[in-house]
């Protein structure tokens, strides 16, 4: 019957097909085809006509009759989904900018073009799941008619999730799968499908895609991750109302599985491949279907991303170093971070800026909001002040309006690991050389001022704080901050991020990076967010305090010298003062990930172990009675 609806759709599509055309799309021989085209008109879906040779082989003299139209409807494709949520990291730093299914090929939103290509065969039921810059496609509701519909897991998870929060979408309908990131060369949709399919492109070599075996029938027997010159599951996907009725609880099943949370879809599919309703191969030729991996890809598809993306990082870099785009090579992403969003990349070795040619660098983009909560211009001010003491990265380029920010790659260098004394040690000598530097700066990090600036932030546009005991525990906070008021502590400059991830081992020696909350504080704040950063127990805080005070902070020391944040105090006092810090800060944090939640961003359970640290900071300080 398959056949049958294969034969049926393509005389319907064209007049001029031939039984060439049809035995090259059913995979059989002329003599075979002939039969099953006998075989339609005896069943009568078909019947005869006169037609013309047209000069490539004896064209096939049938109509489709009124009954193979019948027929036909029952395998009439009802709907679209596209697959629109990823961040698409592979494509930084045009995805920073624009979701990775909106970049143009040759003039033309590989989205839209999939979009009109399913309008051409009469499919205009299209939704599109959405997560990553999700306002950005809103624009096709208008000018095509789509829906969309949110991934609220984009982040966390892999396309099982994604399928799962799809599956109304599916259920009880033809429906084409799409990922809006694929471009086809040639439209490869249809009116009517015959059964499902899972597009296949042959990979020559090794293959680190998903390799198909696959039955004489066309049926997809086994899959393997990786294989050698094979048939490989790459592009579209087709499920008919029958396979998703089958295949979507096995999806739900699998979601609610721990330990499948980067589950793809497809490793659903290939555990249940015996048990599922066939699902067939659907060959595609060379040069068909597209699956841009990176911007050089891309590049060598489209000479227009060659000297210009369109992404405003992108000219930026090309500005800063007086170097054409194509220049920028070697392009990746770097782990975001919760503030930022930062890529790697390379100047080429025959540019022609030799001071930059052959090296590497990092460059910063402020994330959403950030700008509400950071002075660009202070941190600035930092780099000026800092810089003189040879403690930071190398700085090339830095705008105190936007906070985009250039700085050089140290090959080879690795975060500090503060589980390990020895490098620990070697972070907080470097933490107070900082502190008794004599550095200073024109601001403060005062932390009642931050607190109620994080505190408006959340509050805004009708938001609310989500923790029910907020009131008595902002409270709490003020009694905190009026207790450490009296103790008149010194002033340095500080860190404020000394999280791990900041303290870099380079060939060069250690460094510290990130200064955009640096400015005048008690230093024992900087010992308050070490700890909270590293989900320290106070215990592991106590340990800190050790370490720093042991410390050196000047070559020339011969002797052990606590230096300003710790002169005069007992372990117990600074363990009091350091503690009230890794509250407040924790505080201060829960309120920040509130603010950027709000924003559609996600932390996990981030927000509430910094609001615990103030809980169990501020009870830690009464049983100590200085509260």
């Amino acid at each position: 019957m398959d056949e049958y609806i294969i034969i049926l759709r393509m005389l319907l599509e064209s007049r001029d097909v031939t039984q060439r055309d049809v035995s090259e799309a059913l995979g059989v021989s002329l003599g075979k085809t002939n039969q099953l085209i006998h075989a339609c008109a005896e069943e009568g879906y078909l019947k005869e006509e006169e037609n013309l040779d047209g000069g490539r082989g004896r064209n096939v003299s049938y109509a489709v009759t009124d009954r193979g139209r019948k027929l036909l409807e029952e395998h009439r494709v009802d709907a679209a989904l596209i697959l629109a949520s990823g961040f698409g990291s592979r494509f930084v730093p045009l995805t920073y900018e624009t979701p990775k299914g909106l970049l143009e090929v040759f003039g033309e939103r590989m989205v839209e073009r999939q979009i009109r290509q399913l309008h051409e065969v009469g499919i205009t039921d299209i939704t599109l799941m959405v997560g990553y810059l999700k306002e950005k496609f809103d624009y096709l509701i208008d000018k095509y008619g789509v829906k969309l519909i949110y991934n609220p897991e984009y982040i966390d998870k892999n396309t099982l999730a994604t399928l799962y929060h799809a599956a109304p979408v599916l259920q009880g309908k033809n429906c084409y799968i799409l990922s809006s990131d694929n471009w086809m060369r040639r439209n490869m949709y249809h009116t009517y499908e015959p059964h499902s399919w899972y597009a296949a492109t042959y990979m020559t070599g090794d293959t680190r895609e998903w390799a198909m075996s696959v039955g004489r029938n066309g049926v997809i027997k086994e899959v393997s991750v990786g294989g050698r010159d094979a048939w490989c599951m790459y592009g579209p996907v087709y499920f008919t109302r029958e396979f998703s009725e089958r295949f979507l609880p096995l999806v739900a099943s699998y979601y609610r599985m721990p330990g499948t949370e980067q589950y793809y879809w497809e490793d659903v599919l290939i555990r249940n491949l015996k048990t599922l309703p066939p699902m067939y191969i659907n060959r595609q030729p060379e040069n068909q279907v597209y699956e841009f991996e990176n911007l050089e890809e891309l590049r060598r598809f489209d000479e227009k991303y060659v000297e210009n993306s369109g992404s405003a990082a992108m000219r930026l870099v090309s500005d800063v170093f007086k170097i054409p785009e194509s220049d920028i090579v070697n392009i990746k992403c770097l782990k975001a971070g919760m503030t930022n969003k930062s890529w790697l990349f390379s100047v080429q070795a025959s540019a022609p800026n030799p001071q930059y040619a052959g090296k590497s660098y990092i460059c910063r983009i402020p994330g959403p909001g950030t700008e509400k909560m950071i002075s660009r211009k202070e941190e600035g001010d930092v780099y000026k002040a800092v810089g003189t003491l040879g403690i930071t990265e190398e700085l090339i380029y830095f705008n105190p309006d936007n906070g985009y920010k250039i700085s050089r790659y140290y090959h080879g260098a690795r975060n500090a690991d503060f589980t390990k004394d020895a490098e620990l040690q070697q972070c907080m000598s470097l933490l107070k050389t900082l502190h008794n530097s004599g550095v200073t700066v024109s601001h403060d990090f005062n932390l009642r001022e931050r607190l109620n600036v994080y505190e408006a932030l959340c509050l805004a546009d009708g938001h609310e704080i989500p923790f029910e005991d907020y009131p008595e525990i902002r409270m709490q906070a003020e009694k905190l901050m009026n207790w450490l008021d009296t103790l008149s502590r010194p002033r340095t400059i500080c860190h404020i991020d000394s999280v791990s991830d900041n303290f870099i081992f380079t060939d060069e020696g250690l460094k510290m990076i990130d200064w955009e909350y640096c400015g005048m504080a008690d230093p024992l704040i900087d010992l308050g967010m070490a700890a909270i950063y590293s989900y320290m127990n106070y215990d592991e805080a106590k340990h800190l305090i050790g370490i720093y005070r042991e410390a050196s902070f000047q070559d020339t020391m011969t002797e052990a010298d606590p230096g300003i944040a710790l002169r005069g105090l007992s372990d117990q006092e600074a363990f009091a003062i350091v503690t009230a810090y890794m509250g407040l800060g924790g505080l201060l944090w829960s309120l920040w990930c509130v603010y950027k939640i709000s924003l559609g961003e996600n932390f996990g359970d981030y927000t509430l172990k910094m609001y615990r640290y103030f809980k169990n900071s501020y009870q830690i300080l009464q049983k100590l009675g200085k509260i």
